[in-house]
């Protein structure tokens, strides 16, 4: 016997509960992270946000004397080791205490668990995860809700990029560059990454900032940060590239269900999404009120993901496809590729997803 679900009564709830956002701030050197991290607090402080600021942990370990450069290889690999596991706890002590608090929260983590990866090799990576029985799935995609990586200023505005008063930052503009490649790189795969690039002045680009945290989180700014940035896709009929003349990428087999409403007006979907028999499982619900589209998230388990399944709408295909996540040009694409079994007219197509 199928439960008839209040699809509007949950939506609203959701909308009215608490919410706490876990955001990573990751990016190269002279980003604009330490001013981003400042104005994002600012900004959603003025909102009634509570928002707490996780240190670099990175930051707080060189800053006692380290110097990576002038370790040996394997002295690295243990440093990047101990780094993923201190930051993990230091994080979760703040997640806690979001957790705790009765207000909206904004975690902002300077930083994030996937950025010790760029210091290291594949293998060496798999082998940390491996000992603290960590997998990328959990510590990428379940643990954060969105990634914004803030671009070096020594990329596209060389003329701004400094090391003066900064007790940790040694890096020339070459190494900043490939600094900052390394750190985008780390978080390819995460299914929400903003990439603010140097196209526009400073103040623009942490507006930029402001204005991405705010549209992931559904919250509406109105024009005060006027944002020219939209959702754009591109329907590619040409053969899908060899992986060897790809750039860097993460593949990830994506299931959407569609489920039963009341109203043509509202759309329901489930989305199990993962890789290697790890998934993470989100509830969307669409809705078109006076003219415009009301869109709300929410995370699952695997029980509630399994329980909602049931309001399965036989008038609706489910979608089955391999999502192509990768970098381009600073700017973070999402290629999905239909598979069978699937409606005909999804056979062989493939939609390249972009903002």
């Amino acid at each position: 016997m199928k439960l008839k679900i209040d699809l509007e009564g949950m939506m609203e709830a959701e909308q009215k509960k608490r919410k706490i956002w876990k955001l990573v701030l990751t990016g190269g050197p002279c980003g604009g992270k330490t001013t981003g991290q400042a104005r994002l607090s600012t900004f959603f402080e003025n909102l009634g946000w509570k928002v707490y600021r996780v240190p670099e942990t990175a930051t707080v370990l060189l800053g006692g004397g380290v110097n990576f450069g002038e370790l040996p290889q394997y002295a690295q690999m243990e440093f990047q080791e101990n780094l993923l596991r201190t930051m993990i706890q230091i994080e979760n002590t703040f997640f806690s205490l979001a957790e705790a608090s009765e207000r909206n929260c904004l975690v902002i983590c300077d930083r994030g668990s996937m950025d010790a990866s760029a210091f290291v090799s594949k293998q060496e990576w798999e082998e940390i995860l491996a000992r603290n029985e960590c997998d990328e799935v959990d510590i990428r995609d379940n643990r954060y809700h969105q990634v914004v990586h803030m671009v070096t200023s020594a990329k596209g505005a060389d003329e701004f990029y400094s090391i003066v008063d900064h007790a940790t930052r040694k890096e020339g503009l070459e190494e900043a560059r490939d600094r900052d490649t390394l750190a985008i790189n780390a978080w390819i795969g995460h299914p929400y990454v903003d990439v603010i690039d140097n196209s526009s002045d400073f103040e623009t680009k942490i507006n930029r900032l402001i204005s991405a945290v705010a549209v992931k989180m559904g919250i509406d700014i109105g024009d005060r940060l006027k944002v020219n940035s939209r959702k754009v896709k591109f329907a590619v009929n040409l053969p899908l590239p060899k992986d060897s003349v790809f750039p860097n990428f993460r593949d990830f087999e994506v299931v959407h269900h569609y489920l039963q409403t009341t109203s043509r007006n509202m759309q329901s979907r489930l989305r199990k999404r993962g890789r290697m028999g790890k998934w993470s499982y989100i509830h969307t619900i669409r809705k078109q009120v006076s003219g415009q589209v009301i869109e709300v998230k929410t995370p699952l388990t695997h029980r509630d993901y399994i329980h909602l399944q049931e309001q399965h709408d036989p008038l609706h295909f489910t979608v089955n496809k391999i999502r192509r996540c990768f970098l381009y040009n600073n700017q973070y694409f999402q290629l999905d590729i239909y598979k069978e079994p699937c409606h005909r007219r999804c056979k062989g197509l493939m939609l390249l997803e972009t903002y």
